[in-house]
């Protein structure tokens, strides 16, 4: 819903000034609860696109809406908020480097979505794009998703953990494809010099990672839960990782030492993994 009505900020759909519609619409148009209209439009609030939020008026679009304040300036925020205007940020640069490492992609390939709509409306132009994703592999035992049966101890948990890992697998490489897809169809359409490449790790990431342009690191915890879902047709209790609503801390080159450190350390990190013990993945079953 954030990422929605920010684009409907970003468009001018929604103009300065503008009163936004209400919480009861919002909840209705798109089949919520009021508790996530009100995180959507807290979300919105600290990125200073929206002013006057609170629950007994409508919430009013910010005049002339400035940049996402980064580094210590930057308030920590749900990933799914905070990464979208960042990526949008980075791809201003006339060569944009993204580099991630996550457990299925599904933050970037939403966080993406923005910048290409503005690349295909007009209104960004970079030259080159280079992607490079840090995934887990296929062929480990993942730490999470992981149903509780085994880490109970039952016998049953093996079973149950063949049908999650299949179903973490498929969500893996189809999250994999659509963001690939996205960003080479540019070549064609706009001429843009575009490179994704994903690599594949011997290990869970308990964290996600984005780094951008080389002068930006976001960093965010995966936060685990027990939850439950059908999974060939049964029931299956696992613990699993909140990835799009962990919260999401930035850190920018240039703003203090220990920002500067912080996103030095993460690109070396970064490129040792992906020169020394990752291997090549391949997103098909």
């Amino acid at each position: 819903m954030a990422d929605a009505l920010r684009s409907r900020i970003r468009t001018g759909e929604l103009r300065p000034g503008q009163r936004m519609p209400t919480q009861a619409r919002l909840a209705q148009e798109f089949g919520v609860e009021r508790g996530a209209v009100r995180e959507a439009l807290r979300i919105l609030h600290a990125e200073r696109l929206l002013t006057n939020v609170s629950k007994g008026s409508p919430a009013t679009v910010a005049p002339g809406p400035g940049p996402v304040p980064t580094g210590p300036a930057a308030p920590p925020l749900p990933t799914i908020g905070a990464l979208a205007p960042r990526i949008a940020a980075a791809f201003a640069a006339p060569r944009v480097a993204i580099d991630a490492l996550c457990l299925t992609s599904v933050s970037l390939t939403l966080a993406i979505g923005e910048p290409l709509r503005q690349i295909h409306a007009g209104r960004l132009n970079p030259a080159r794009i280079d992607v490079r994703v840090l995934l887990p592999s296929r062929d480990i035992d993942l730490a999470f998703p992981t149903p509780v049966e085994l880490a109970d101890g039952s016998p049953a948990g093996a079973s149950a953990t063949g049908r999650l890992q299949r179903r973490w697998l498929t969500h893996r490489n189809a999250q994999g494809q659509v963001l690939r897809h996205n960003l080479l169809t540019l070549r064609g359409t706009h001429g843009i010099d575009v490179r994704v490449s994903f690599r594949a790790l011997p290990f869970t990431p308990p964290v996600q990672l984005y780094l951008l342009n080389g002068a930006e690191a976001l960093f965010a915890y995966y936060t685990l839960k027990r939850s439950e879902a059908e999974i060939d047709h049964e029931q299956v209790e696992m613990y699993d990782a909140e990835g799009v609503r962990s919260t999401l801390f930035a850190f920018e080159k240039g703003a203090g030492l220990r920002d500067s450190t912080f996103v030095e350390q993460s690109h070396l990190w970064f490129d040792a993994l992906w020169e020394t013990i990752s291997s090549e993945l391949v997103l098909t079953d």
